[in-house]
This record gives C-alpha cells, sequence and structure tokens, in this order.
C-alpha cells in the first residue's frame, strides 16, 4: 500500500488518541513505516472477536456459578488462554488440566498444583479456591 493510501478510519485507536504503525511503500516504493488511526475492515474484526472472547468468559462464569465447571476454566478464559497454552504455563499434560475443570476433582487439589494455576493467572490460591461468580 502506497503510504498516502494508508486508511485513517474512525476506530477504536482514534478514541483513545493513538495511532498504528504500518508498513507501506513512499513515491520511489521503497518500504517504509506510516501511521494509521485505523481501518474500518480490522476495527470490525477486532471489534467481533473481542465480543466473542467476552461471550466465553461470561459463559465460564455462568458454569462455575452453576457447578459445572471450576474456577480454572474462568479464569482460563479470562486470561485469553487455551487448554494448550494452559497446561504448557502449570507444566501439566492437557488431560490433567482438562480433569481439574470438574469441581469435585478441583475440590480435592491441594495447595502446590493450586499454585501453579494461581501464578498462571497472576492471583492469590485463596482467590482461585473462593472464586465467587456474583
Amino acid at each position: 500500500m502506497e503510504k498516502e493510501k494508508v486508511p485513517q478510519d474512525q476506530g477504536n485507536l482514534t478514541k483513545n488518541n493513538m495511532k498504528e504503525l504500518v508498513y507501506a511503500t513512499d513515491e520511489n516504493g521503497n518500504y517504509t513505516t506510516a501511521l494509521s488511526t485505523g481501518w474500518e475492515p480490522k476495527t470490525i474484526a477486532l471489534s467481533n472477536s473481542i465480543d466473542e472472547i467476552n461471550e466465553r468468559i461470561a459463559d465460564a462464569k455462568l458454569q462455575v456459578k452453576n457447578g459445572e465447571v471450576s474456577p480454572i476454566c474462568y479464569f482460563m478464559e479470562l486470561n485469553r488462554m487455551d487448554l494448550l497454552i494452559l497446561s504448557n504455563y502449570v507444566g501439566m499434560w492437557k488431560w490433567r488440566v482438562k480433569r481439574h475443570f470438574k469441581p469435585a476433582i478441583f475440590a480435592k487439589l491441594n495447595d502446590r498444583i493450586l499454585q501453579k494455576y494461581a501464578e498462571a493467572f497472576s492471583i492469590s490460591v485463596s482467590e482461585l479456591k473462593k472464586f465467587k461468580t456474583d
């Protein structure tokens, strides 16, 4: 894209008085950088993906409240992790982490294991154990 044609649409960046650094070509065809306030298709795509993430967080919170899953599932979604990422952070197999999603199994976890999850989520063990969905 040519430097003069870098999108300057209204978007999330404009609301926060920010600009994004993008690559463009100058008048000689050489790559250079330019500042953009946003691009409408990108803004829409990002907004849709954030909405989807927020839905997943709300669903996980409701499932914790209903006793269907443990707080680990909620904090995983809240921290925008998936099962593979979380299992890597805590140093456990995916199947083992998934097993800890079960409230009955979660209730039996010792503090050493809970500490691994708490560190991955940047919270305390007590916050993880006493998570309230109110």
